[in-house]
């Protein structure tokens, strides 16, 4: 009988049995062997095995690879009754198959997940909305951004040095800039000057502070033999003060050397323009001449009594200090002056009809306009018209007169009606015209434009008193004479039909004082054609040197300038330091504009053109960055309807490229300005956009335009008068920093920026700082969205010149010994603190006496508050007198 007859179970492992089944192994036994089975080979269901316990329970399953070391017979029993094996010869096998969920469970399981995800998203729209509330609401604070990395450079302390340390400039040994290879400043160590070593060199040894020393005595600046200051040598009448010729103003007074360990400046330069590197002024000084550092009671201000105060008397050694308080009168002290000295200049026609306003000729206590016949021409012959008429109507005839060439520029410093007139700013502006009007002998003439804000309430434009009145009301008496009046309702007038695009919200139109500015420069510069040029000046505008070498030096140079490459070097800031002599700055402007550069508005496009390239089967070398046309000409609008008097526009007398940088050179700049003249288009700057009177449908767009920040600057009378007949005939405008060099480019106009020192207040790494200034398109300050102008400003803030620098009114409070940030002030400049470690401006040990500034230009300075020594003394204690009854 075969095994499967013996077998009683053999039936049921062919239906996959329910009880596990074991084999019983016997390797003793010799019988033939026996047909085995595993559960793994007929693909049955998990085992059990059997028995009374709970470890009986236990699955397992046969290892196939132990079949094959078994007994290959097995007794012919052994299938009837199977062996229980023991836990240990057990091997355990994974299930199979895993428990599954009741469908009833999954489906409660899934609502509950998808009603969580609902009410989650519900959750996150209700908290945005809310979110969105508190913030409109203004309940909400927010976080500050994180800090720029210029705020972590460290802080400059020489600035700050006083004249105890002067030393030559040519020995001083700059805190900043170092080179790469130069050890870092050491404030603490003696410095070179103190060692004896005359040779220059910078060594770890270098340090901040020589040993305090005897102050040498001041120089007046008219004897500096950098001084372009004319004198009574160089052929024009000395003018003075008043009528009598009795008060003679001082000149100001200036020191060899800087202050030990000076900072260098960073941008710009001295040398380019000629400006005077080697000496420092102090506030005694520069402001002495003024009414500054005596009483009210000899004829002062009665500030600046305060402080260190050694050789501040030497401003008068050769000239008394100047009464103020008498009737002074600077209107009637530049048409003295400019009298004296008409025959140095230009003649201009007279006119004989009276205008509102300062004008420099008047005869007789009437006002007599001079114009030009045509404001084009470059050259006249001096003509003659009637100053008066007799009783039978018949005009006096004169006869003419010889006239120089010498061109008269205007000053014109915006103000308003309610400013404060404290005393500092009355120092600032005696010397403005002191320094420009009288010290030219009448080249320049210093207005004050000043808006009315409410001419609602004060109807100047409807009655001359109302008129006088409001000027008498706010404005000091010794510079009344000076002021011209303009409002906004007035530009609203003149200039009607403009379209406003209300770029800053309709609490800021578009003939406003801020968007508008221009409007009231144009038309004064259309009242007034006896002058060539226009400087337009702001109140919170300092110059630490003299103002008429500071401005004639910078026309001289502007003047001298080729117009080949022009816009380009415009457009860039110049960093010594970084790029060199001024030869070595043009022609790196002019390879970057030709070949253009990487940077980061472009590293995507030039990657996009070198995987096509590979596509291509060219070299990566032969990928070559977007260069840029330069500015030959007039750029015009696209459109010709915005074309506007433009046949007398300047033409280029030869190509761009056989150009041997000849065309301008001898040609007044129609613009000067103190900031980089940069392309807007493609920026942040919030206002790149304000223009408006264009044709801008289709894929014209806008029209190219230029901009440069703060609005002082210099420009021509032809400048001008083009800016006030497009605004008034083709209704064009734009914002006031665009609007003037828009129109130089429109109409090929020669624009000039001349880069003046500037100063910065950290360590900032020069190569660092050129790649922030000059961040824009092909190294240029604008022309793409990393450009410094818009939302990387903040990097200026440091400097000493820009629109909201914080930088450059700290160090003029400082200069004036005011105590700024709890730093500075009377006892810094008299007792050293030993404690202090010199490491930084808060813990410098002072003791050097007062500040000493070398010539710079400072924007904004505002807020600044001088001592008044004299109030102090005048005011008594009033003791109340008892009341008997109390």
């Amino acid at each position: 009988m075969g095994l499967s007859n013996l077998n009683p179970l053999r039936s049921r492992d062919a239906k996959r049995p329910k009880l596990p089944m074991h084999k019983q192994l016997n390797p003793t036994s010799s019988s033939s062997p026996t047909k085995e089975r595993y559960s793994d080979v007929d693909g049955s269901s998990d085992d059990y095995s059997s028995g009374d316990s709970s470890d009986d329970f236990s699955r397992s399953r046969p290892d196939p690879r132990r079949s094959r070391h078994a007994s290959s017979s097995a007794s012919s029993n052994s299938g009837l009754m199977a062996q229980r094996l023991s836990p240990t010869s057990q091997r355990r096998s994974p299930r199979r198959h895993l428990y599954r969920l009741p469908n009833k469970v999954i489906r409660v399981l899934c609502i509950a997940l998808i009603t969580t995800i609902v009410v989650f998203i519900f959750g996150l729209v209700r908290a945005s909305q809310m979110e969105n509330r508190r913030i409109a609401e203004g309940k909400v604070e927010k976080k500050p951004p994180p800090p720029p990395p210029w705020e972590n450079f460290k802080f400059l302390t020489r600035y700050y040095g006083g004249l105890k340390t002067l030393v030559p400039v040519e020995e001083n040994v700059p805190q900043y800039p170092r080179f790469e290879d130069e050890a870092p400043y050491n404030a603490s160590a003696p410095s070179a000057q103190e060692e004896g070593d005359k040779s220059g060199k910078r060594d770890t040894a270098e340090g901040s502070s020589a040993a305090p020393k005897a102050i040498p005595p001041s120089k007046s600046f008219l004897d500096h033999p950098g001084s372009v200051v004319p004198n009574s040598r160089q052929g024009f009448q000395e003018c003075l003060l008043d009528e009598q010729k009795s008060i003679r103003i001082p000149p100001i007074q200036y020191y060899d050397g800087r202050p030990s360990g000076f900072p260098d400046n960073v941008v710009g330069s001295y040398e380019l323009l000629s400006l005077p590197e080697d000496i420092c002024f102090d506030r005694f000084g520069r402001y002495g001449p003024y009414g500054y550092g005596y009483s009210v009671k000899t004829g002062g201000l009665g500030v600046g009594e305060h402080g260190d105060r050694v050789g501040a008397d030497e401003v008068w050694k050769s000239t008394k200090q100047v009464d103020w308080s008498s009737n002074i009168d600077w209107a009637e002290a530049q048409r003295r002056c400019f009298k004296a000295n008409e025959g140095r200049y230009k003649p201009v026609a007279a006119h004989k009809n009276p205008l509102q306003g300062f004008y420099i000729q008047e005869q007789d206590g009437k006002l007599e306009l001079k114009t030009r016949a045509d404001v084009q021409s470059s050259e006249m012959t001096a003509t003659t018209k009637p100053a008066g008429e007799k009783e039978n109507g018949s005009a006096t005839p004169e006869v003419p007169k010889p006239k120089g060439d010498v061109p008269r520029s205007a000053l014109v410093i915006r103000a308003w009606d309610e400013i404060d007139w404290n005393a500092e700013k009355i120092l600032n502006l005696r010397a403005l015209v002191a320094e420009l009007s009288l010290a030219s002998g009448g080249r320049y003439d210093v207005h004050l434009l000043v808006q009315v804000r409410n001419d609602g309430k004060n109807p100047v434009w409807a009655d001359d008193e109302a008129y006088q009145k409001r000027i008498n009301d706010t404005i000091p008496a010794e510079f009344r004479g000076m002021v011209t009046l303009w409002s906004e309702t007035q530009m609203l007038a003149i200039y009607q039909g403009v379209r406003d695009l209300w770029t800053k919200g309709p609490e800021l139109p578009v003939h406003g004082s801020y968007r508008g500015l221009q409007m009231a420069m144009q038309y004064f510069a259309y009242k007034h054609p006896e002058y060539e040029h226009f400087w337009q000046w702001e109140m919170d505008i300092r110059y630490t040197g003299h103002y008429y070498d500071l401005l004639s030096k910078l026309e001289a140079w502007a003047k001298e300038q080729p117009r080949k490459g022009l816009w380009e070097r415009n457009a860039r800031f110049y960093m010594p330091y970084v790029h060199g002599t001024w030869d070595d700055f043009k022609q790196m402007a002019r390879v970057q504009t030709e070949h253009g550069i990487v940077g980061a508005d472009n590293i995507w496009d030039n990657a996009i053109k070198k995987g096509s390239n590979k596509d291509k089967q060219e070299s990566p070398n032969q990928v070559k960055t977007k260069g840029e046309k330069s500015v030959w000409g007039p750029e015009r609008p696209k459109d010709e309807k915005d074309w506007f008097e433009h046949d007398r526009d300047p033409v280029p007398p030869t190509s761009y490229e056989r150009d041997k940088y000849a065309w301008g050179v001898g040609e007044e700049a129609d613009l000067i300005t103190l900031n980089p003249i940069f392309n807007p288009e493609g920026t942040t700057w919030e206002l790149a956009d304000d223009i408006t009177g264009y044709n801008e449908t289709g894929n014209i767009g806008k029209p190219p335009r230029r901009a440069q920040i703060i609005t002082a600057s210099r420009m021509s009378r032809r400048l001008l008068l083009t800016m006030h007949r497009e605004t008034a005939f083709k209704k064009h405008h734009a914002f006031p920093e665009m609007w003037p060099a828009t129109v130089a480019l429109h109409h090929g106009y020669k624009a000039v920026f001349a880069p003046h020192p500037l100063f910065v207040d950290r360590e900032w790494p020069t190569e660092y700082m050129a790649h922030i200034l000059n961040g824009g398109r092909n190294g240029a300050s604008g022309g793409s969205r990393t450009s410094v102008f818009g939302n990387r400003e903040h990097n200026m803030r440091g400097l000493t010149w820009f629109y909201n620098a914080g930088f450059s009114a700290n160090l003029y409070k400082r200069w004036l010994g005011l105590k700024i940030n709890n730093d500075g002030g009377e006892q810094f400049e008299l007792k050293p603190d030993n404690s202090a470690d010199d490491q930084t401006v808060s813990t410098m040990r002072g003791g050097e006496g007062r500040m000493c500034l070398p010539p710079m230009l400072l924007h904004p300075v505002k807020d600044v508050v001088l001592p008044v020594e004299q109030e102090a003394e005048e005011a008594k204690v009033t003791i109340p007198e008892s009341d008997p009854s109390a």
